[in-house]
């Protein structure tokens, strides 16, 4: 179990930002919000799809060279930061965490917040009602897939990426919402597992508090909003966490 650094303040928690060099507004909110709002707590953790796509550590989108010299400056000035992988963004590796102080944590992975041991995902695994996605998923996590695709040439994993994006959006098309969000068996089989009555996670785009009762106890689900049309986060501290949406 991973502990929070010392310290009586906070912690935050976001995912799905999907950066990219077409969405200039979402990078300036993700600006504003680690100078306005994160400095000075406790960390930070980015639970997945901080960019819309990444198709290796020399990825060449100008928001990608922005965003590691602002975590930086974040991480130097005493506010950690923790990446966990999404389903956009797997590929990213040590070279981008180093340059840009991040610490990447596993999926899923147990964080012990002030003294309540908390699960956090990026959330893509809990729906598993989505067999395809999952098959998929599967396959292209494998660490000899991961290590063949860093070899491609650039220009060939920009073209396999525009085909996986596109293959993506069709599929969604023609899945039902309910396949595409999470399976509450599934939830709760993971929560017991890891033996924890919270859980924090992103991917479904659905921000919200779910209470559950799981074995007999009161138990929580966070799940973070995405920052396409809005933003916002999950915030926790000592008396417990927060879900804060902006207006669309």
């Amino acid at each position: 179990m991973k502990p929070v650094p010392p310290g009586a303040g906070r912690s935050y928690f976001i995912a799905d930002l999907h950066l990219t060099d077409e969405r200039p507004a979402a990078t300036g909110r993700f600006f504003r919000f680690l100078d306005e709002i994160v400095a000075g707590a406790d960390a930070l953790y980015i639970l997945g799809d901080l960019f819309e796509t990444w198709i290796g550590d020399d990825h060449d989108e100008q928001v990608a060279h922005d965003t590691a010299r602002r975590l930086k400056a974040l991480t130097e000035s005493g506010t950690p930061v923790y990446f966990m992988h999404g389903n956009r963004d797997f590929m990213l590796a040590a070279r981008y965490a180093t340059q840009s102080g991040m610490t990447l944590l596993a999926d899923p992975q147990v964080v012990d917040l002030y003294a309540t041991p908390t699960l956090l995902m990026h959330g893509d695994t809990l729906c598993t009602d989505d067999h395809r996605y999952q098959a998929f998923r599967q396959r292209v996590r494998r660490p000899w897939v991961l290590a063949a695709l860093r070899l491609l040439p650039f220009g060939m994993r920009q073209r396999l990426a525009r085909q996986a994006r596109a293959g993506s959006e069709s599929a969604k098309a023609g899945k039902s919402a309910d396949i595409m969000d999470v399976n509450v068996q599934a939830v709760t089989q993971t929560m017991r597992a890891h033996r924890v009555l919270r859980l924090i996670h992103g991917h479904t785009h659905r921000p919200q508090q779910h209470p559950l009762m799981l074995d007999g106890q009161p138990a929580t689900r966070w799940v973070t909003p995405d920052w396409y049309a809005r933003w916002g986060y999950v915030v926790c501290d000592a008396q417990g966490c927060t879900l804060v949406v902006s207006p669309l």
